[in-house]
């Protein structure tokens, strides 16, 4: 048996995560492990048996893949799948890590020289994608800061900063009036 390991498998608490696992032969038994421990497992033929503090929330596909719904920080630790495919047994083990809800983005904005600086920052222990939409633009910048030049600025708009990481996202909005001396 040759493990893969595969490091910093990332979920944020709250969401469903499922793990990455790619077959492509007949699986024909399952057995899921987390910290040693059988968590669930399916054999051809039979359906999915789940245990433990899993037991209620996952799903186990015939593929191999496990999905687990509304993660805690609980499940985060080392998980072992082990499938039979007719020849010979096969192993992954996954590390794990579960992060906290995202926060909701924290933005500011003041005026420099010709420019309106909104700026937005949310405290993450993940690297974050950040997105500006101005309320009167189509477009979105890509960025953690968004500069437009004051004899631009309409007071009318309001600037909304996302903030994404995995498929979770979080939003907050600001007026332009608010920002302008």
């Amino acid at each position: 048996i040759a493990p893969i390991y595969c490091k910093d498998i990332v979920g944020i608490m709250g969401e469903n995560f499922t793990f990455p696992v790619q077959i492509d032969r007949k699986i024909v038994e399952t057995v899921w492990k987390k910290n040693k421990d059988k968590v669930a497992e399916w054999e051809e033929q039979n359906k999915s048996t789940y245990f433990g503090p899993l037991h209620n929330r996952s799903v186990l596909m015939e593929n191999g893949s496990l999905t687990i719904f509304n993660l805690e920080k609980d499940d985060a630790g080392t998980y072992e799948l082990v499938y039979w495919d007719y020849m010979k047994d096969h192993q992954f083990i996954f590390e794990l890590v579960v992060l906290d809800s995202l926060p909701e983005p924290k933005m500011s904005c003041n005026t420099s020289d010709d420019e309106l600086v909104l700026n937005c920052t949310a405290n993450f222990q993940g690297s974050l994608n950040y997105a500006w939409k101005l309320s009167n633009s189509p477009r979105s910048y890509w960025n953690q800061e968004l500069s437009i030049p004051l004899k631009n600025v309409d007071i009318t708009t309001n600037a909304t900063c996302t903030i994404k990481f995995s498929q979770s996202e979080r939003s907050s909005e600001i007026s332009l009036i608010q920002c302008l001396p």
